[in-house]
């Protein structure tokens, strides 16, 4: 069984020694420097996108470029699925013995970071006091037009209050390749219809957002059996900024402007 999980990264970083981690720079064909062996902007590609594709590079380079690795992940250079609660941050990783035992026992799972829960706000709420509902509008309608079946779930998860975050996941190359033609279809149509051409550089990444809740919709609409595991944040999260922008959105209309 070979597992290859892709660390997403666009600077250098002290990456996991376990083998099963595959250190993958984005962006590069927007760079002069090179910090990994391996690179989004070889073969079949969409580098170049990774300013408003955010990850979803990666995942694209995975698709289309790797053939030989059974089951195909994909984490951040700072948050990496967990294994264990407690301890430090590092050694809580999840292991590639933990995951190989994973699929041994489920060979169709997919693994997936624990839910989070937005409490006050539904997925669909969430999004249009931070960002703009007008995205989420554009991709139904995308969605009723190109795929229909998927309208049903995408209405359903915007209705919840949990979703599965991050773009991070694990599972069979044969479910990523059905996801990753599913999914960027839809995104490249939500491309023409929206200019983020005087977007500033925070607000252009919608892209990689919108896939966010868009894998949830394909892992509900396709009834994927998932595997959810603790994650670990490397970085520190500043909260008090996070918790002030979240209150100003949704109570005084102010749009999130920055990461936390």
């Amino acid at each position: 069984m070979k597992i290859s999980v892709y660390i997403a990264s666009n600077k250098p970083y002290a990456f996991p020694a376990d083998p099963v981690y595959l250190p993958i720079q984005v962006g590069r064909q927007l760079s002069t420097d090179s910090f990994t062996e391996v690179t989004d902007g070889t073969g079949d590609n969409i580098s170049e996108k990774n300013k408003t594709y955010c990850e979803l590079t990666a995942l694209y380079w995975m698709w289309k470029n790797d053939r030989d690795s059974d089951y195909l992940g994909l984490c951040h250079y700072r948050r990496y699925f967990a294994g264990r609660r407690f301890g430090k941050k590092r050694d809580r990783i999840l292991t590639g013995q933990s995951i190989e035992s994973i699929f041994e026992k489920n060979p169709a799972a997919v693994i997936v970071p624990k839910k989070r829960n937005y409490l006050w706000d539904t997925l669909y709420s969430h999004y249009a006091h931070t960002h703009g509902a007008e995205h989420l509008d554009i991709a139904r309608q995308i969605l009723a037009a190109r795929c229909p079946e998927y309208v049903g779930a995408f209405d359903r998860t915007m209705k919840r209050h949990t979703a599965y975050m991050f773009n991070m996941f694990i599972m069979s190359r044969e479910s990523v390749v059905a996801y990753s033609k599913w999914l960027f279809d839809v995104l490249e149509e939500m491309e023409s219809r929206i200019d983020t051409s005087e977007m500033s550089a925070f607000d252009a990444r919608l892209f990689g957002r919108v896939s966010e809740l868009l894998f949830n919709v394909w892992l509900e609409k396709n009834r994927m059996s998932c595997v959810a595991v603790g994650y670990v944040n490397l970085s520190k999260t500043r909260w008090a900024g996070k918790i002030k922008a979240y209150l100003s959105s949704k109570f005084f209309g102010k749009k999130l402007e920055q990461s936390y």
